[in-house]
């Protein structure tokens, strides 16, 4: 018998060379423009949020001070079909670097925190962290002090990182996807008369650092999505693509 495909899933890359502040977000011939002023107003939405600062850092430049990473966090949008299927836009050369702590100085970290200089706490060029090759947009918060380290609190820092990073996402849902950089097709398939490979993955669901949300509306997002932690930690089946596609939003 012939394979089936089940869905298709076309990945378009767009990389990006520079990373300006504008008075607009825009992407424009390899450049990416980010409107910081939009911070003021994403502060206002979160009551939990005492401050937002952001800056640019260029390639290698990584010998920053910064508060507890929170997340590393791809750019990454639906065009086409929701995610696993259709057309996802995604940015190369740039990733976003959420972190932060609280009024009274505390880290947002569970167990242990990795405040300090941004080049010595993470290793660079590994699966889920930037090359040292690329821009990073550091998205740093101060929450409200006095408050006990909860689930809430947490989710307020990732929800305006989220806020944030969706405006770059609606100027890369215009992009001319003839245009990008590289394009690759994915294919979930039912193979007829080969092996099926089941892949388990643990996922952490144990506290608020440690929670991961499932199946957003934007690839890597939080709009949408469904806590593990929530739906009881039960056991969950993802297609490849949807997997591919940014099914799993990691908030350690």
């Amino acid at each position: 018998m012939e394979d089936i495909i089940l869905r298709r899933l076309v990945i378009k890359s767009f990389h990006i060379k520079e990373v300006v502040f504008g008075r607009r977000n825009a992407i424009k011939d390899n450049v990416l423009i980010i409107n910081e002023k939009e911070i003021s107003e994403i502060r206002k939405e979160q009551s939990l949020i005492e401050d937002i600062k952001i800056d640019i850092l260029r390639p290698g430049k990584y010998h920053k001070y910064t508060n507890t990473i929170m997340d590393v966090i791809p750019i990454s949008t639906k065009v086409l079909g929701e995610i696993g299927e259709g057309i996802t836009h995604t940015l190369t050369g740039v990733y976003i670097i959420l972190t932060g702590k609280d009024e009274d100085g505390k880290q947002m970290g569970e167990f242990g925190s990795s405040e300090g200089f941004l080049d010595e706490q993470m290793m660079f060029n590994r699966a889920g962290t930037p090359s040292d090759k690329d821009y990073i947009i550091h998205f740093d918060l101060r929450l409200k002090g006095g408050l006990p380290f909860s689930r809430e609190l947490i989710f307020a820092a990732h929800r305006a990182c989220d806020r944030f990073i969706q405006g770059i996402r609606n100027e890369m849902k215009k992009l001319d996807g003839r245009k990008s950089s590289e394009s690759h097709e994915y294919y979930d398939k039912i193979n007829y008369n080969k092996k099926n490979v089941l892949i388990i993955k643990q996922i952490a669901g144990q506290g608020a650092n440690y929670d991961n949300q499932i199946l957003p509306k934007e690839p890597s997002g939080i709009d949408g999505g469904r806590s593990i932690i929530d739906m009881g930690n039960l056991p969950i089946i993802l297609s490849p693509n949807e997997y591919r596609d940014g099914a799993i939003r990691a908030m350690t």
